[in-house]
């Protein structure tokens, strides 16, 4: 319960813009961790799925029955170009997700530190009403930096589940080019 008291005492001296900051990198935290479940649960079972149908194709069979994302581009004309539409289209699937995470990685500092530098200068105001004292600038520059420390906090795992999840699209994109690859020479036995 005491950890709960802190809590709604800091919310209690804090500003509107503190409260802002705070709320707005609350709604960051919660949007990483939404964009890193849904998107590794998505990638985890594509990447499986593709990874039976290359095997498929690498054991010969003309027409598996697994579903690939190449499945449609290899139906008939099977062409190098159809094919680089369909892995286009693959790639911009898999990356989804790593704008939002670039961006919250990228911002969130620079938000909480907006959020530190109000407060900052919210209790240099103070100071000229009288009560310069260091035991009342001090507790108002440490809470003033707990925004800092949220920014912080917030960028990390955005940054770090940014380049997990683009290390999940290179793992699929490179399982679907060598897919492509195979289609193709299929294709070209097949017409000899």
């Amino acid at each position: 319960m005491e950890l709960f008291d802190i809590f709604l005492s800091y919310i209690s001296r804090s500003t509107f813009i503190t409260i802002f900051v705070l709320s707005w990198l609350s709604i960051y935290f919660i949007l990483t961790f939404t964009i890193l479940i849904s998107r590794t649960i998505g990638l985890n079972s594509w990447i499986a799925k593709e990874s039976k149908a290359l095997d498929s194709l690498l054991l010969g069979a003309k027409n598996s029955n697994i579903s690939s994302v190449l499945k449609r581009c290899a139906t008939t004309n099977v062409s190098k170009t159809k094919l680089d539409v369909c892995l286009s289209i693959a790639e911009k699937d898999s990356t989804s997700g790593l704008t939002w995470l670039s961006i919250i990685a990228s911002t969130s500092p620079f938000i909480g530190l907006f959020g530190t530098v109000v407060s900052i200068l919210e209790t240099f105001s103070k100071m000229g009403s009288g009560n310069a004292g260091l035991a009342v600038i001090a507790p108002a520059i440490s809470e003033a930096l707990v925004a800092t420390g949220a920014g912080i906090f917030v960028a990390i795992p955005a940054y770090t589940f940014h380049l997990l999840i683009k290390r999940k699209s290179y793992e699929i994109m490179s399982i679907l080019r060598r897919s492509a690859d195979v289609i193709l020479i299929n294709s070209a036995n097949n017409e000899s």
